[in-house]
């Protein structure tokens, strides 16, 4: 039988392109998101075999829905080979504004809480059976703090260092974990972005990317490596220095602008 990779957040963006280049590698798909009917419309569109995919819809904010989609997967497709949490949301915050504390609420229930669910209904067979591929989709945010993005900045932090977390633990199980960071990549989520976005990079060919190094079982990676460079680089930077460098930056929208 092919190998099976879940997918969260698939219907738009890094997801779908993800879902495409699986697919066309011979994977069958397990496709998860909240907007199922944009992807029963773009499962129509690309002309995927029925035999070869599935949909769930779950809300990876809500732990029992997401939970629930990986145990429903388990019983009509079987253990997924590949399972990747890349469901995200990406809003800007002034913590002055009581409004965007919740917005702060949100983004980790859907970005970190949410990653985690996304693992646990397949952690302890993949364990048992003695292999598998759990990856996070973090983002070169998560290297250091920018003005206004609060929310997203930590918790993609937060995913790298969780899935450095578990990549310990699993290590002598043969279940690898992978943490792909993404710089800018051309979806949805980052053209409405009012600021420059250096090496901005099309969707298929970061699923290129991230596909050998999923496949490859590599612990951690920065696409486009560029971005890797950059990454390098703004960790050296003097705190004094970063700031003054950071403060004119644009912001991202905040929810009462999107």
């Amino acid at each position: 039988m092919a190998p099976l990779v879940f997918i969260t957040g698939a219907s738009s963006g890094i997801g779908q392109a993800l879902a495409a280049r699986f697919y066309d590698a011979g994977y069958r798909l397990a496709l998860v998101a909240r907007r199922t009917s944009e992807i029963e419309s773009w499962a129509q569109t690309r002309q995927l075999a029925a035999e070869r995919f599935r949909i769930y819809g779950a809300d990876v904010a809500q732990i029992d829905s997401i939970v629930g989609a990986g145990k429903v997967c388990l019983e009509q497709q079987g253990l997924p080979d590949v399972v990747i949490a890349n469901a995200g949301i990406s809003i800007g915050i002034d913590t002055a504004e009581r409004a965007d504390i919740d917005v702060l609420a949100r983004t980790f229930a859907v970005n970190n809480v949410g990653l985690a669910a996304t693992f646990h209904p397949f952690v302890a067979a993949m364990v048992k059976r003695g292999s598998g591929r759990l990856v996070g989709i973090g983002s070169v945010a998560s290297i250091r703090g920018l003005p206004g993005h609060g929310a997203y900045c930590a918790s993609k932090s937060g995913v790298v260092a969780y899935c450095e977390s578990l990549r310990g633990e699993l290590r002598p199980s043969g279940v690898k974990v992978v943490t792909v960071c993404p710089g800018y990549i051309d979806t949805p989520l980052t053209q409405g972005n009012r600021y420059g976005m250096p090496f901005l990079m099309p969707a298929n060919e970061f699923a290129d990317e991230a596909f050998k190094t999923i496949v490859a079982g590599t612990s951690y990676r920065v696409i486009p490596w560029q971005m890797g460079v950059i990454a390098k680089l703004m960790r050296l930077v003097p705190n004094a220095l970063y700031d003054r460098l950071a403060q004119g930056r644009g912001r991202k929208k905040r929810q009462t602008e999107q």
